[in-house]
């Protein structure tokens, strides 16, 4: 169920937002540079959506709210910083990996990241 909120969320941010660069080829980096470029982006992204679902009143109060939901809800409010992660991985890893890398290891680690990360968020 996750997965197809999220998908569709993924879709229509695509369709609204367009990418921020066109370039077809990626630029030639190191696998460091590379790295160096997209992991501030992936924070970002990560911090917005860590504290847009803590600072949801379902979260922690209502335990039937599951924090895939909270995730879902949390994209509208984070869709900039979501976008330049995915155009980021797009324009250094080559185009559809943005979408691949939000869809698939990103979205596997971001339930335990937001844990981990709201521990750090004030009440």
């Amino acid at each position: 169920m996750i997965l197809a909120l999220l998908v569709g969320t993924a879709i229509a941010v695509a369709a609204v937002t367009g990418p921020f660069d066109d370039s077809a080829a990626p630029p030639t980096l190191t696998v460091q540079q590379k790295m160096a470029v997209t992991g501030p982006l992936v924070r970002s992204a990560t911090e917005c959506i860590v504290r847009a679902v803590v600072r949801n009143p379902h979260y922690g109060a209502d335990p039937a709210v599951a924090l895939n939901d909270l995730i879902v809800a949390s994209m509208p409010a984070c869709v900039t910083p979501v976008r330049a992660m995915i155009d980021a991985y797009d324009r250094y890893y080559g185009q559809g990996t943005g979408e691949a890398f939000f869809m698939g290891p990103y979205l596997d680690v971001l339930p335990q990241a937001i844990v981990e990360g709201a521990k750090n968020e004030p009440e």
